[in-house]
């Protein structure tokens, strides 16, 4: 009875202390209560195990707090506000992030043709696909590759995955539609390697990590034990539909986990993806030169259908409803989402381990629009 009512008590204080950090950061508190109310029922009624939320404005944290446990075990360990999740396509502007170090360095050109750097990459229009193509969705290629859930149930390496994505047929011509393609950030991955001479995993720490002091980041699970981690609910539904039958390949299983898939397997927490959306807020503080930093979150689509930046969605709506035009940010299929205003200074993360195809009321984007409620323009 005791341990209960300090828990309470414990609890009460967190609150009032996030609700008067709220306050003197700007936000409105009874919307800043209503994103807090959110979480902790989707947590409470059973349809995520897990969860972790921050918000910043100004550059200050106005709120960091973690829910629910790190598993659906009995006796789990807490989810902490630190707990380290697998991002999914949050992955996908970090890659992003790591060509455009290099692009930084006069070592990779956007316009070159990515044959330049996969020489064997020929035939079927791919000569005509640059390197922006592969980071703003106009490059052709697929979402998936056809073979994708025979490659991973048979633990296929990455490099399997790699040539796949070289020989698979496009979708359209190069740079005349948008559509998303997980093929095309990994091959962008495949030339930061080539040209870095590393593996994408370590020149990611050496060259965007450790500069924007995310550390407790790491493509792969890196040194952790999965059972450290946040364990995925598995999507019922959907391309990739997976059952507990699928636990040598599927989210959880110790193959997926240390593949480290440049297009979905980061590990990391929500800390750390802020360190990140404050750099990309300040035009790619101490990893890129403004312009470069400023080009990763503007639309490179304005021609087509659909707007993108470089690794970065943007567009109107694009992140939660009634969002501008420059926010910038991404989702993930594991039930991650996070985004950043320019205009408010205004950062938004939410893990959680409910997959996005499990959630048909949206309700990530319901606990961003709570958030940008709470702040004025």
């Amino acid at each position: 009875m005791i341990h209960r009512v300090c828990i309470c008590l414990f609890l009460c204080l967190m609150l009032a202390t996030q609700i008067a950090a709220a306050e003197e950061a700007g936000m409105k508190t009874e919307q800043f209560k209503e994103a807090t109310r959110l979480v902790e029922e989707q947590v409470e009624s059973g349809l995520a195990g897990a969860a972790a939320l921050l918000v910043a404005h100004n550059g200050r944290i106005a709120l960091e707090q973690g829910f629910g446990s790190l598993s659906r075990k009995a006796g789990a360990k807490p989810c902490r506000s630190d707990s380290v999740f697998l991002v999914a396509s949050i992955s996908k502007p970090v890659t992003a992030m790591a060509v455009m170090r290099l692009v930084d360095q006069g070592r990779i050109a956007l316009d070159d043709p990515a044959q330049k750097y996969l020489p064997e990459f020929t035939g079927d229009g791919r000569e005509r696909i640059t390197v922006r193509n592969l980071l703003s969705h106009t490059s052709g290629l697929p979402d998936m590759l056809p073979d994708n859930i025979e490659l991973r149930k048979r633990h296929a390496p990455l490099k399997d995955f790699v040539s796949g994505a070289l020989r698979t047929s496009l979708l359209f011509p190069p740079g005349t539609r948008v559509s998303y393609q997980s093929m095309g950030i990994l091959l962008a991955s495949e030339i930061v390697e080539r040209v870095s001479g590393m593996p994408l995993d370590r020149f990611l720490q050496r060259e965007i990590f450790g500069p924007l002091k995310m550390r407790h980041s790491s493509m792969g699970i890196g040194k952790r034990k999965i059972e450290d981690t946040v364990q995925c609910d598995l999507p019922a539904r959907g391309e990739l539909r997976m059952e507990d039958s699928d636990a040598s390949w599927n989210w959880n299983s110790p193959y997926w986990r240390n593949l480290g898939v440049p297009w979905g397997g980061m590990h990391t927490t929500v800390g750390d993806i802020n360190r990140s959306l404050q750099a990309m807020l300040e035009k790619g503080r101490a990893i890129l030169q403004p312009a470069l930093g400023e080009s990763m979150v503007t639309n490179q689509n304005a021609q087509l259908d659909k707007p993108w930046g470089l690794g970065w969605a943007v567009g109107e709506n694009a992140l939660y409803d009634g969002a501008p035009a420059n926010v910038f940010g991404h989702s993930g299929a594991t039930g991650t989402l996070c985004w950043a205003d320019p205009d408010r200074k205004l950062a938004f993360v939410l893990f959680t381990n409910q997959p996005l195809d499990n959630d048909p009321g949206h309700f990530l984007r319901q606990v961003a629009k709570a958030v940008s409620d709470a702040v004025g323009r």
